[in-house]
């Protein structure tokens, strides 16, 4: 039946869609800057099933929200897809998160799609997207500075999406630069990405898929 649980945990955002073919059916997050994931995502998943009167025999792939992004959020969220799909037995299927935000706006033909997350200080996550949606710049961590990401908002108009657009609007300054930093990572635009991915039989390895992680994960004691 094509029908796939969207689990997307890499940030603040718990967020939990249930889709079919693509189309989304129900969608429940919730932003929380206190990292509610671990008490909230299975209450999610219950409630977005039986929103759509649906049951969890009837999932067809659970697909995750890989990365970049929290270490504990990316833990999380793969450890619940990968807890089901066992369960279950359906495919697991992976959706980078940066990948999934440049779906949240429509752009000129001409204009870039920069989302980005923020990370500690004035680093950010980021990738570079055109206005197709295809990725042409890696993925990759960067401190930012005044010449940063020159080499397309001096091409045409750039749309920086997400946490990490509000560090880059307090450094750059160009006509060509749009910011949308109150996005966030959601399974809404996972749908129709993860529909594709199961339609082409793209699944993970369930034994030994882990989260981008994009860094190693650093602990911090307290002095």
């Amino acid at each position: 039946m094509g029908i796939i649980l969207n689990l997307e945990t890499a940030t603040t955002n718990c967020s939990v869609g249930i889709a079919r073919e693509g189309r989304l059916l129900a969608l429940k997050e919730n932003n929380s800057i206190n990292y509610s994931h671990s008490e909230q995502l299975h209450v999610f998943i219950k409630e977005v099933l039986d929103e759509a009167s649906l049951s969890f025999t009837d999932i067809s792939a659970v697909a995750v929200s890989k990365g970049p992004g929290s270490y504990t959020g990316l833990r999380i969220g793969v450890s619940a897809a990968k807890g089901l799909c066992y369960a279950l037995d359906i495919p697991l299927i992976s959706v980078a998160t940066l990948q999934s935000m440049a779906h949240q706006i429509a752009v000129t033909p001409d204009a870039y799609i920069v989302p980005m997350l923020d990370a500690r200080r004035m680093e950010v996550y980021s990738a570079v997207f055109d206005s197709n949606y295809q990725q042409i710049a890696d993925t990759k961590a960067e401190i930012i500075n005044e010449d940063s990401f020159n080499e397309w908002t001096q091409k045409s108009k750039v749309h920086f999406v997400g946490s990490g657009a509000e560090k880059c609007s307090t450094l750059l300054d160009s006509p060509n630069l749009t910011f949308h930093p109150k996005a966030l990572p959601s399974a809404k635009e996972m749908s129709a990405l993860s529909w594709e991915k199961y339609a082409a039989a793209d699944f993970e390895d369930l034994a030994y898929f882990e989260p981008y992680y994009l860094k190693d994960f650093m602990l911090q004691q307290k002095s």
